[in-house]
């Protein structure tokens, strides 16, 4: 292996579809109530996006706020241009296989301007792989069974079990076959645990802040105190893996390291 370049198990063009928030705990660390979400959350990255496993990956001269998310994602397997009706019975006829995707995110970017497409896609914000796990129909079931972990130059930081996503992935794609066409090697991204290094404070923070301060205040203030928070800097190495509890499925280990900007 260390004689190749491993590249990612998807290959582009392709669409790169999310959901967010789909963790209960990461969702009370959003400042949201996981009971009150009635709804799923979608949004997109675009697949320039896309590297390998242990590419390095470029955190951008006016980014200070870079965060990981790792996220099992699904590798969708047929043409979709209708809406469709996606059971647990017939799910393997709409997912191909699962691997890792880490989800990068600029936060500087997502949240004062709110980029999600722009503040997620930058190049290299999304490694995928090293492995693709293609999953028989009676293995499908295992996607609900999957531990999810990603350290950061060694130190735990997201730990979390795909048994515990909001919104599954059968109703995920009937709900995204509603308003999205699919093809096969799209990809699926379910969301990512609790352990974020952005942090939202309290509600009534919240609501006392936007009282007293104007728009442009208010971010400035947010980035201000984000920077005290271990972000991912130059030199920092992420690693994720996803695993099946009893070794039905693992799919390796990525292994990411953050660099600066080449010198102009």
């Amino acid at each position: 292996m260390a004689s190749v370049r491993v590249l990612s198990p998807v290959t582009t063009p392709c669409r790169v579809m999310c959901q967010g928030v789909n963790y209960r705990e990461h969702a009370v660390e959003a400042g949201m109530d996981p009971d009150a979400l009635s709804y799923n959350l979608f949004f997109d990255k675009t697949d320039a996006a896309i590297t390998g496993p242990v590419d390095p990956v470029v955190r951008p001269a006016h980014v200070r706020l870079l965060d990981y998310e790792i996220e099992l994602a699904l590798v969708l397997r047929r043409r979709v241009r209708e809406n469709v009706v996606v059971t647990r019975d017939n799910l393997a006829d709409y997912v191909f296989g699962v691997t890792i995707a880490n989800d990068l995110s600029a936060r500087d970017v997502q949240l004062p301007q709110g980029q999600f497409l722009k503040g997620k896609s930058y190049r290299g914000f999304c490694p995928v792989g090293p492995y693709l796990a293609v999953l028989d129909a009676d293995e499908i079931g295992l996607v609900d069974e999957l531990d999810l972990r990603l350290e950061v130059d060694g130190v735990p930081r997201q730990q979390d079990s795909s048994a515990h996503l909001l919104h599954k992935p059968a109703e995920t794609l009937t709900e995204l076959s509603t308003f999205c066409d699919l093809d096969p090697g799209d990809l699926l991204l379910t969301g990512t645990p609790s352990g974020i290094t952005a942090s939202s404070p309290p509600a009534i923070v919240r609501r006392i802040a936007t009282a007293l301060l104007s728009e442009q205040q208010l971010w400035r203030a947010f980035v201000a105190r984000q920077l005290k928070r271990p972000y991912l800097e130059p030199g920092s190495v992420v690693t994720a893996s996803i695993t099946h509890p009893e070794g039905l499925v693992d799919l390796g280990t990525q292994r990411t390291t953050i660099v600066g900007p080449p010198a102009s």
